[in-house]
């Protein structure tokens, strides 16, 4: 395939510039946007339109993504002038450090790194397993068929962040309800910030809890940071918020998304589901995540300097967004894109962002994948779809993708 580049600096010299989001095509329900693919293939940095009208660049190429993401002269801050934001107003929202920019962001990430090492998240493997079990021993012993979501893709992580956070999860219908609202574009914006309030008060409310009466969990440690003065206590619930929404609606719509696809390629699901090997099983979750990349409305950025990215110069103060759905199904760095291949090395895909801000949560995510996959196919291997993929509901109007509710029988 040859991409070509082209010297225009605004949106009026492109007659068609295309409006983004865009819609997946029809019977593709794993497969990125074909008007992505297009402007890929066109060139892989190009404008698009918002439904607000701003005209930001869109980076296709996956090379040009990375580039992009680890340029110091680009931003996260989602209060600079030029910023690719859709929605007025969302610049006054309690948002936390993955919208900042140095020496911010560094000094709150380095805050809640460490649970989220590759050694501590190892270390709760053996509890993540038990919750793995304990789920599916319920759910096989109730009525097939089941939702998977409901019983469970979405309480397995949630159980586990609720766990290394500090948060009881008998609050679930709570957290949950509210995230699902402020990651949905089909909510009106007033309904999304009250969702996102509701849950910054919820959280302050724990961390106060939490000054009273600390535990070893990661809101405890923040709460030691607000009675250090290291941060406000409004700062420490912001992170809760970001940490919780993290860390149960990425995870929860993988585990979903994820077995419907490989119950649509059953080839592929017998290799996790015959391996004794874990180094297997971590491989297919890396292309699960290539595959898949669920997080569909690309990464937000601004310039701060005019830079040049794939031949093209973005000037200071213009929008940037990266695709990395599409990045992740660049020819260029997956031969073969398109295709569903547990056995690929798939490592160097760009799921989790790349440079300072990509996901801190990923070890976590990689281990809970890694166990719910390889368990959920080995003591279910008669797992099947119990509807028409045609009737399953997908979840076009998220910041997620994944499916509202997978029915399976057994």
């Amino acid at each position: 395939m040859t991409r070509s580049t082209h010297p225009a600096d605004t949106a009026a010299a492109e007659p068609d510039v295309p409006l983004f989001p865009m819609a997946r095509a029809d019977g593709h329900p794993f497969d990125p946007p074909p008007g992505l693919r297009t402007e890929q293939e066109r060139c892989p940095v190009s404008r698009v339109r918002l439904s607000n009208g701003a005209t930001p660049w869109i980076v296709t190429g996956y090379a040009e993504q990375r580039a992009v993401l680890a340029d110091r002269r680009v931003s996260s801050d989602i209060t600079r002038p030029g910023y690719p934001m859709e929605i007025a107003g969302a610049e006054g929202s309690p948002v936390s450090f993955i919208l900042m920019d140095r020496p911010e962001h560094a000094r709150l990430r380095r805050m809640v790194l460490p649970p989220f090492s590759v050694r501590r998240v190892e270390a709760l493997r053996p509890a993540v397993q038990q919750i793995v079990d304990d789920l599916l021993d319920a759910m096989l012993a109730g009525p097939s068929p089941a939702d998977l979501v409901e019983a469970f893709a979405l309480p397995m992580p949630s159980l586990v962040i609720c766990a290394l956070l500090g948060v009881p999860y008998t609050d679930h219908d709570f957290f949950q309800r509210n995230s699902k609202a402020v990651i949905s574009r089909d909510v009106p914006q007033a309904e999304r910030g009250a969702a996102l309030h509701a849950l910054a008060g919820y959280l302050d409310d724990l961390v106060g809890a939490k000054l009273a009466d600390p535990g070893d969990d990661l809101l405890s440690g923040l709460a030691e940071r607000v009675r250090a003065g290291e941060l406000t206590r409004a700062e420490a619930a912001r992170m809760g918020v970001l940490l919780l929404i993290a860390g149960h609606e990425t995870t929860a719509n993988m585990i979903a998304l994820g077995t419907l696809a490989l119950l649509r390629h059953p080839d592929q699901l017998a290799v996790l589901r015959d391996t004794d090997d874990p180094q297997v099983v971590a491989r297919a979750v890396e292309e699960l995540l290539r595959y898949l990349h669920i997080t569909h409305n690309g990464r937000r950025r601004v310039a701060l300097a005019d830079i040049e990215v794939g031949g093209q110069v973005i000037r200071e103060g213009e929008g940037i967004i990266a695709a990395g759905d599409i990045g992740n199904r660049d020819p260029a760095a997956f031969p073969d894109p398109d295709r569903l291949d547990v056995t690929r090395d798939a490592r160097h895909h760009v799921a989790f962002g790349f440079g300072v801000h990509q996901c801190l949560g990923q070890p976590l995510a990689r281990m809970e994948l890694q166990v719910a996959y390889r368990t959920l196919y080995r003591r279910v291997p008669t797992l099947r779809l119990a509807a028409p993929v045609e009737e399953i509901p997908f979840k076009h109007e998220g910041a997620v993708y994944g499916v509202h509710e997978l029915p399976v029988a057994w």
